[in-house]
């Protein structure tokens, strides 16, 4: 509406300009006089005031019945009464009409407005997102096989068959068969869940490669992911109102601007009595009075702000909470994806003393070379950066519980976790035991490898941490901003983690429905509360949060939820969020001293103040200098693209990458 109205408004005011006599005498040029010409000013005048000038009238009534005057109120009040004054002019002729100012005010209005609205936009989608998740059918068991009916006729105690690669229909319990489920759209946690007979499934993860059948325990509003559903709705409307800073100064400069026109009003009545010269004065005070470069301070900065981040690999969806980022007490991370890597890596390894750690990777990659599993995937992956050469294997075979078995170079192979030990015999070398021990205190996982029967080598497992973490926490911490962590995972792998990066606050062992009330413990503690995730399990998190970030690889529902997006996938963003917000509202504040300045010098001298020593200030030059005060605003704004945004890296050096130095 505002981008519409800005261009049919501006194109009408064309012939207003033209027929200016002050323009024309301050460009030097003339436009040929016909019969009626002098009444094109007016008339174009009037038609720019209803056309563009009503809609800020219109949105000037909630704030009078609010009792808070603002920026509406202010460009309501300038253009109303430049507008009744110019028309007054035509009929009772004065020294001056306003009706060139009249129609560059709108424009610059509606111009500032339509930058500022479309920088605003809101996430409204999170929980249609969160319902795409739920699959329109399943098949149900019958005594003749299976029926697909739509999962709004589901009733609890129906079995289901969940094929592989299907997602689950609704929460319940498996009945028969075995498969890993990956309820990382549930819970953010990457590694996929075994799931048995006796096992509970929710209501849209997604199977893997087994065949489960499940019997519902719970349909409709009663599942957990419309729980997630009714958290999100809760903490969307629990958002309080934040009261944007060029409406309070606009409010400011309404009283003062009314008070001046008081004042001007009275004392020139006293001095020379009432007639067309003081309605003049009262005019001219009104018309300086009104912000055109308060207009544009903050959309101006706003615009550049939003292009800044867009460049830096952020998607501003909420500009109050951009602005409120610059006074965040503390963020809290959600672990898996963001903080960490999300897949699961080989972090340290420990061989005997006769065999090479590349030897090691090589049998251990020639028997995963067929298997999936991430473990496995790990195993390949640090095998190929190291460049080792993997050699063929055959035979092989998955021990369900233990691990996998090959044949390589005509040696029997076997790699597995603790559970391995129990079927071979074979005794743990004191290397391997302590490195074990080691691992198990930093909580992560250990895989042997065995070869003909000899225990030779220990890999250990880890969510890897991302290089990136070690210099947003030191980075965050030099800005006096407390580090939190949120995840699922145990306290032991939790606090590792935690350890490792210098977090100060950890919240482990956190199931779905509760993350939100962890942002909510620090808020009660009286912080601003920034939340960074990726899952639909962060989306009430995200909102719920003064300042919602989301990773944008993951989920869409997490996307649509937050009020920033970090489209690289780099939690070094989250610092340069923080350092581009501190900044743009300097600027802000830059722009509205620049912008509400002229009026400390402005307003006295168009009430007439050194009128006794010949200095009046007239509307002409008021208008120049209110161009002036835009022009230096617009200049100021674009100083914010010399902002620094980069952040020093901070190279991390693991327990585990210690111990294979050492090794």
């Amino acid at each position: 509406m505002f981008r519409r109205r800005f261009f049919v408004s501006t194109l009408l005011s064309v012939p207003v300009l033209l027929y200016s006599e002050t323009i024309q005498s301050w460009l030097g040029f003339s436009v040929p006089a016909f019969p009626g010409s002098e009444w094109l000013n007016p008339f174009f005048a009037v038609v720019v005031f209803a056309y563009g000038g009503v809609p800020f009238l219109k949105m000037a009534v909630p704030e009078l019945k609010d009792r808070a005057p603002g920026m509406m109120t202010l460009i309501s009040m300038a253009i109303s009464v430049a507008f009744i004054y110019s028309l007054a002019s035509v009929v009772f002729p004065t020294s001056s009409a306003f009706f060139w100012e009249l129609v560059t005010l709108i424009d610059i209005m509606l111009l500032g407005h339509w930058i500022e609205m479309r920088s605003v936009r809101r996430a409204s989608s999170a929980l249609d997102e969160l319902a795409k998740l739920m699959p329109d059918t399943a098949e149900r068991v019958t005594d003749d096989g299976t029926e697909t009916v739509p999962v709004s006729d589901l009733s609890e105690g129906d079995v289901l068959l969940v094929r592989p690669g299907a997602s689950v229909p609704a929460d319940g319990v498996v009945e028969e068969g075995d498969s890993d489920v990956n309820e990382a759209m549930i819970t953010g946690e990457s590694k996929p869940v075994s799931k048995e007979p006796g096992d509970d499934v929710i209501g849209g993860t997604v199977n893997g490669d087994g065949s489960l059948r499940v019997r519902i325990d719970a349909t409709g509003d009663e599942t957990t992911l419309a729980g997630i559903m009714r958290l999100v709705d809760e903490a969307q409307s629990s958002k309080s109102r934040t009261q944007v800073l060029a409406d309070r100064a606009a409010g400011w400069l309404f009283y003062v601007a009314v008070g001046a026109a008081v004042v001007t009003a009275i004392a020139w009545t006293v001095a020379v009595s009432f007639d067309a010269t003081v309605i003049e004065r009262v005019v001219t005070v009104l018309v300086i009075a009104c912000p055109h470069a308060l207009g544009l301070a903050i959309p101006l900065v706003v615009a550049i702000n939003t292009s800044l981040a867009a460049r830096n690999g952020m998607l501003v969806r909420d500009r109050i909470a951009m602005e409120q980022a610059r006074n965040l007490d503390a963020i809290i991370f959600d672990k898996t994806g963001t903080l960490t890597e999300g897949e699961h890596g080989v972090v340290g390894m420990r061989t005997v003393s006769d065999v090479s750690q590349d030897d090691a990777l090589a049998l251990s990659a020639a028997v995963e070379s067929d298997s999936e599993h991430m473990i496995a995937r790990a195993i390949r992956e640090e095998a190929s950066e190291r460049g080792v050469d993997v050699p063929d294997a055959s035979g092989f075979e998955a021990m369900k519980g233990r691990g996998v078995r090959g044949t390589v170079d005509g040696q029997a192979v076997y790699v597995g976790g603790p559970n391995l030990l129990n079927h071979i015999d074979s005794e743990v070398p004191d290397v391997l035991a302590d490195f074990a021990d080691e691992a198990g205190e930093n909580a992560q996982t250990v895989v042997y490898l065995v070869r003909d029967g000899d225990l030779v080598a220990a890999f250990a497992m880890a969510d890897v941490i991302r290089d990136e973490s070690y210099s947003v926490v030191e980075a965050l911490h030099d800005l006096d901003i407390e580090v939190a962590m949120l995840t699922g995972d145990s306290e032991d792998v939790a606090a590792a983690v935690a350890n490792e990066l210098g977090i100060d606050t950890v919240f482990a062992e956190v199931l779905p429905e509760d993350k939100d009330t962890k942002v909510q413990e620090l808020q009660d503690e009286g912080k601003l509360v920034g939340m960074v995730g990726d899952g639909v399990n962060d989306a009430p998190a995200l909102t719920r949060a003064d300042v919602g970030i989301a990773i944008g690889s993951g989920t869409d529902v997490a996307v649509q939820s937050a009020d920033v997006i970090l489209v690289q996938n780099n939690p070094m963003d989250v610092v340069r969020l923080v350092k581009l917000s501190k900044a743009s509202y300097r600027k802000m504040q830059e722009n509205i001293v620049w912008a509400a300045g002229y009026n400390v010098f402005a307003l006295p001298l168009a009430a007439g103040v050194l009128a006794p020593i010949g200095i009046l200030l007239s509307p002409a030059v008021g208008a120049l200098l209110m161009s002036l005060s835009t022009v230096i605003v617009a200049i100021n704004a674009q100083l914010l693209r010399r902002v620094d945004l980069s952040v020093p890296r901070v190279a991390g050096v693991r327990a585990s990458d210690a111990a294979q130095q050492a090794d």
